[in-house]
């Protein structure tokens, strides 16, 4: 399972001295673009390609707070792919000491930056991304073109 450790930062906290929903999502788009990184795919390689992720949903799950300066452990499997690979749903999941805090479930395509469609990635990408860990319950999903 592809997984990181990062760190609550000031930034990161609200009024109430807990890490913000909103640096969740932040936390969750910077695993996923390491993990991009990671296996080929810098953000250099998405400019040449002229291609990028973009999120068409998040939905988070709370079961117990951060506070400042805590290990935060983030993992990430596919929790959805399409058979063309252009729609996806990535699960991170965020760990205190060991025990499960968060989840986030991004739905996630890739969109041509000229044409401003989702696209089928290149095979390499798609290689990647079949290659990620899958969540128990994942699911088909439909591909760009029966969309609509």
């Amino acid at each position: 399972m592809y997984q990181k450790t990062l760190v609550a930062g000031w930034g990161d906290m609200d009024f109430n001295a807990h890490m913000r929903n909103t640096a969740y999502l932040d936390k969750s788009a910077d695993v996923r673009m390491m993990f991009f990184a990671d296996h080929g795919f810098p953000m250099a390689e998405f400019m040449r390609l002229k291609i990028g992720p973009v999120v068409m949903k998040d939905e988070v799950t709370y079961f117990r707070e951060f506070h400042l300066l805590d290990e935060v452990g983030v993992t990430m499997a596919l929790a959805g792919l399409s058979d063309d690979g252009s729609r996806m749903i990535i699960r991170n999941e965020f760990f205190r000491k060991g025990t499960l805090a968060a989840r986030v479930s991004s739905t996630v395509g890739w969109l041509d930056l000229a044409s401003r469609k989702l696209v089928r990635p290149p095979d390499a990408l798609l290689q990647v991304m079949q290659g990620l860990d899958r969540c128990d319950d994942f699911v088909d999903l439909p591909d760009s073109r029966s969309q609509g």
